[in-house]
C-alpha cells in the first residue's frame, strides 16, 4: 500500500477476527516501528507482544477499570455494555502490544523518551495497517496501571505510553471527519 493511502485507510478497530497472526508478520510490523525517529537517536521503544492468557488478563484488567466508571448492571445503555463487552476483550483481537519507555525524573528527557515512543508506536499502526491488520490507539487501559503493571511483569524504570490490540479486522468504520487545516494550522512567516 502506498504510504499516504495507508495514512488514510488507518482505523482505530474494535472488533476483530479470531484468526492467529504469523509471528514473522508482527515481527515485520514491529521492524517498521523501529524506522521511526526518535530523541538524539536513543531509540527509547520497548514493545510487548502478548497473546494467549496474558492477552486474556490484559483485556480484563481494562474492563474492570471501564465497569468501575460505569452505572450498575441493568441500568446501563446498550452503548455502554458495548463498550464494555469491547474492553473486557479487547474486541476479539487475538495480540495485544504494549509500548514501553524507559521512565526518567528529568521532565525534558521524558518528555522526549514519551515522544519517541509514540512517533514508534504511530509507525506501528500504519505498518499494520499497510498489513491489512487493525489496530486501536489505547490509553484507557492506563487508568488501571498497577494491575497492568503486575498482570505483564512491567518494572518500574519503565513507563507505559500506550496498547493497541492487533488482529484481522472483522469492520471497516467509515473515516471520522477531519478538521479543516485553517482550523489546525497556522502559517508564520509565509
Amino acid at each position: 500500500m502506498e504510504l499516504y493511502a495507508a495514512m488514510k485507510a488507518r482505523r482505530s478497530i474494535r472488533k476483530f477476527k479470531p484468526d492467529p497472526i504469523p509471528k514473522d508478520l508482527i515481527a515485520k510490523i514491529l521492524e517498521m516501528a523501529t524506522w521511526s525517529p526518535s530523541g538524539l537517536n536513543w531509540q527509547q521503544w520497548h514493545f510487548l507482544v502478548v497473546n494467549g492468557p496474558k492477552k486474556d488478563e490484559l483485556a480484563r484488567s481494562y474492563g474492570r477499570i471501564v465497569e468501575f466508571g460505569m452505572p450498575p448492571a441493568g441500568q446501563r445503555n446498550p452503548q455502554q455494555e458495548g463498550f464494555l463487552q469491547w474492553a473486557k476483550t479487547l474486541g476479539g483481537a487475538p495480540v495485544a502490544i504494549v509500548a514501553l519507555s524507559p521512565a526518567h525524573g528529568q521532565p525534558g528527557t521524558r518528555k522526549m523518551n514519551l515522544e519517541s515512543v509514540a512517533s514508534a508506536f504511530s509507525h506501528l499502526l500504519l505498518a499494520a495497517t499497510n498489513e491489512g491488520l487493525g489496530t486501536c490507539w489505547m490509553t484507557g487501559p492506563l487508568n488501571n496501571e498497577p494491575e497492568l503493571r503486575k498482570v505483564l511483569a512491567i518494572p518500574d524504570d519503565k513507563e507505559i505510553v500506550a496498547v493497541t490490540p492487533l488482529g484481522y479486522p472483522a469492520e471497516s468504520p467509515a473515516a471520522a471527519p477531519r478538521k479543516s487545516l485553517d482550523e489546525v494550522v497556522t502559517w508564520i512567516g509565509f
